[in-house]
């Protein structure tokens, strides 16, 4: 029998979240395409059966498909957000939008999705309430991406209670503090647990993950990518012997001397001799897979008083676990400070890009909108995202990414930036009146240059303004303005003013 093609969302009937629509991505003058016109398809992607859909599983989605209902998985939401704030100033960092039209949180929660893995829980604490929001959205059960049979998405906010009066005292104390959930009616199938990060950008099959979990026997499974000594650093780097067992695990090696005892051979991950010498730490990315009878007895017996993953636990039991080390090949960069949130969003406009947001057999979701697809008039356009509901007339873009519901005035400058766009439109009549009494409507006044900047979104940016930070600053704050620098970067604040004719 042959195959008919695949649909694009999995484990889905009706995709309310349809991703990307109504945006279009330059590139190199080529025009409008479609993102995933030129990447080859890393991951594949497995998709369930559900009512409506005339799709027939292959004999391999149909044995892994029923391993999924008996794997459910964390996604923390992170702590304060302090290297990405002002961006974290009134949202969670999961919440922070990229690419034009998504937020960090869609792609564990579109990884989880296309993985089959369909019970899935949200850790938050620290402003909360616009990922909690779009959450919402997005994925609740009835007008955002379905789940089919007893699937689930909870978002579990930090509380006090009679045993807990402390907030999240970090990665495994998030954990710990719901690991009664695991024991519950609902989750008595559940064998293994996924722990993963909201501020990763990354395509990867989890079931894949969890299977290699399972086929090594595995108390804790980390994973892992091969990275150089520039870099190493910022990560918990472990040694592994031939079978990928986790010997020794140091967190973020802090003195050059501990850096270069965690050089290893990582040809036993499968790279070549010549990429093993370039690449002689092996990361940790900060996802796991436990069994959850390993992972309630660490955190509730074993290691009650500790607070993290990678710094407490994770060592401690790769003494006395089997602790296994899977290794990831795919593209995969941790959104952690400002200069690499910005870097990731300008490299979506490359042809072609490192990381596409839609994959025909793997898509990113994202919340549900009704917006217009982008209108853009006599405009030169070269390597940008514009996303939908955006409006642009007269303008030169480089590189640059535009948010939804952006609007940019005429004659203006867009080169190497990222402009978010809004939550909303002010009507005509709004902007009229705005105008008439000396104020400035949200979105990009005409005659302005912009470079090297992020503009937050609702931020209102005068005409014939200039922000090209001139003086070359790398750090610098104006609260009071919403004004930021960032590593060179300038970061205009959610909502921030900027007068017409000024310069920054």
């Amino acid at each position: 029998m042959s195959r008919p093609p695949r649909p694009a969302p999995a484990r889905c009937c009706m995709l309310m979240a349809t991703p990307g629509f109504g945006s279009c991505a330059v590139r190199g003058g080529q025009g409008c395409e479609a993102a995933a016109s030129s990447r080859r398809v890393e991951e594949s992607c497995p998709a369930s059966l559900c009512a409506g859909c005339c799709y027939v599983l292959s004999d391999r989605e149909q044995d892994r498909q029923p391993r999924g209902e008996v794997c459910s998985s964390i996604i923390l939401g992170g702590g304060a957000g302090t290297r990405l704030f002002p961006l974290t100033k009134s949202r969670a960092k999961p919440a922070v939008p990229i690419g034009g039209a998504y937020r960090l949180i869609d792609v564990p929660m579109s990884n989880c999705i296309n993985s089959g893995i369909s019970k899935i829980y949200i850790l938050t604490q620290f402003n909360s309430t616009s990922l909690n929001r779009h959450l919402g959205r997005a994925y609740n059960m009835g007008s955002g991406v379905r789940f089919g049979g007893d699937g689930f998405v909870e978002v579990l906010a930090a509380t006090q209670t009679p045993t807990d009066k402390e907030w999240f005292q970090g990665t495994a104390d998030a954990v710990r503090q719901y690991s009664w959930l695991l024991e519950d009616t609902k989750n008595r199938a559940i064998e293994d647990v996924l722990i993963l990060s909201g501020d990763h950008l990354y395509r990867m099959d989890y079931m894949k993950f969890v299977n290699y979990h399972r086929e090594t026997n595995a108390d804790i499974t980390i994973g892992c990518i091969a990275y150089g000594s520039d870099r190493a650093k910022e990560f918990g780097l472990m040694k592994i012997d031939e079978k990928r067992r986790v010997t020794s695990f140091a967190e973020k090696p802090k003195t050059q001397e501990a850096l270069d005892a965690m050089k290893v051979d990582t040809t036993v991950l499968g790279l070549t001799p010549e990429e093993a010498a370039e690449k002689p730490y092996i990361a940790s990315m900060g996802i796991y897979v436990f069994k959850k009878s390993v992972l309630l007895q660490l955190l509730n017996d074993s290691y009650a008083k500790a607070n993290d993953f990678g710094g407490e636990i994770i060592p401690s039991a790769a003494k006395d676990h089997n602790v296994v080390a899977y290794p990831f090949y795919g593209y995969w960069e941790d959104i952690g400070t400002i200069k690499s949130f910005f870097e990731e969003n300008l490299k979506l406009c490359r042809h072609p890009a490192t990381f596409e947001f839609y994959d025909p057999q793997s898509p990113i979701y994202t919340s549900p909108r009704v917006l217009p697809p982008a209108t853009v008039r006599n405009c030169k356009v070269t390597d940008a995202i514009i996303a939908q509901g955006s409006f642009v007339s007269d303008c030169t873009i480089n590189n640059a990414v535009i948010g939804i519901r952006s609007i940019i005035g005429q004659n203006c400058t867009i080169q190497d930036a990222l402009v978010m766009g809004a939550d909303y439109y002010e009507s005509d009549d709004q902007r009229a009146t705005l105008l008439k009494k000396g104020g400035v409507p949200v979105g990009i006044g005409a005659n302005s240059v912009i470079t090297n900047a992020i503009i937050d979104k609702n931020a209102r940016v005068g005409k014939n303004v200039k922000i090209v930070n001139k003086e070359g600053v790398t750090e610098g704050t104006r609260e009071a303005e919403g004004i930021y620098i960032r590593s060179g970067i300038v970061v205009i604040d959610k909502g921030a003013l900027v007068p017409d004719n000024t310069t920054i």
